[in-house]
């Protein structure tokens, strides 16, 4: 993955290149992916973090073309830099995304099924929660390219983190993309992916064999907190990574309580909270 450097202009498709943001972590993986599609007008997907070397590069390859900047959502690896690309450009630029939060502020609220259209390239909002629930994925029409965001990760799975992040919305969004005329996805962080149902079939495979897991462990302890089954169920994890799972961990809990399966004191509660499995099938 030697296009995989921070600050590298590379070419994906005739109407989409990409820039790597410096922001190499255990979460982002190489960096945040930040797009630039078009040619004569441009949009910017997912500007990345306020990192100034980042934003500047952005705006020398969009060489005064950017009319729009676009997020997935707002976590801080994806929306930060969009206040600090806009004052670099001279241009009339629009600000969108699905809704003002974490210090993003757009011009316009975006929602499933909006179009942005650009004479050569037409862009379609998908809203997407699980990952986040303000989360869009934007797929580009005209080579049926989907820029995913962290809906869907090229070299890792995504953690759902309640309690925005939901594991009950993130399978449904992820199932809505396989009825979908969709050829490559741009994650935003790792390569482009040239198998795109491939890969959420094995998103949504793994979320299920996690979510019987979940059910088994709970069932044998009989009553436990979230840490006290984060080692039975991620026993195929690094321990380093535990106290970023229990998090999607806790995510699956709440997705067998609202299908019935199991009970908790303070589901709302990832540190206090105590579950139970429900009498029935739970881990059979």
């Amino acid at each position: 993955m030697t296009d995989l450097q921070p600050g590298v202009l590379t070419t994906i498709s005739p109407l989409v290149r990409r820039i790597l943001a410096p922001n190499p972590s255990v979460m982002t993986g190489p960096g945040t992916n930040t797009y630039l599609v078009g040619v004569d007008q441009v949009a910017v997907i997912d500007p990345g973090p306020d990192t100034p070397e980042h934003l500047d590069d952005i705006a020398k390859a969009g060489d005064g073309r950017i009319r729009w900047i676009l997020v997935t959502h707002t976590h801080p690896d994806h929306s930060p830099g969009a206040a600090g690309l806009r004052e670099r450009l001279s241009a009339d630029v629009s600000v969108l995304g699905f809704d003002e939060r974490d210090g993003f502020s757009p011009d316009r609220d975006i929602r499933d099924g909006w179009v942005l259209e650009a004479g050569e390239f037409r862009l379609k909002a998908l809203h997407t929660p699980g990952h986040a629930s303000n989360h869009l994925c934007y797929l580009l029409e005209d080579e049926h390219l989907l820029f995913s965001g962290d809906h869907i990760m090229s070299g890792s799975t995504v953690v759902i983190g309640p309690p925005d992040g939901d594991m009950g919305a993130y399978l449904s969004s992820l199932r809505r993309l396989e009825s979908m005329d969709i050829q490559t996805i741009a994650p935003g962080h790792g390569a482009i992916i040239t198998d795109p149902m491939a890969k959420v079939e094995e998103y949504v495979t793994h979320r299920l064999a996690r979510e019987e897991t979940v059910a088994a462990a709970l069932a044998a302890a009989g009553r436990a907190t979230v840490d006290e089954l984060v080692p039975a169920v991620y026993q195929d994890v690094s321990a380093a990574l535990h106290p970023i799972a229990r998090r999607s961990l806790w995510a699956h809990l709440r997705k067998l309580e609202d299908d019935g399966r199991a009970i908790s004191d303070e589901r709302d509660d990832l540190d206090a909270g105590v579950w139970e499995p429900t009498p029935g099938p739970v881990g059979a």
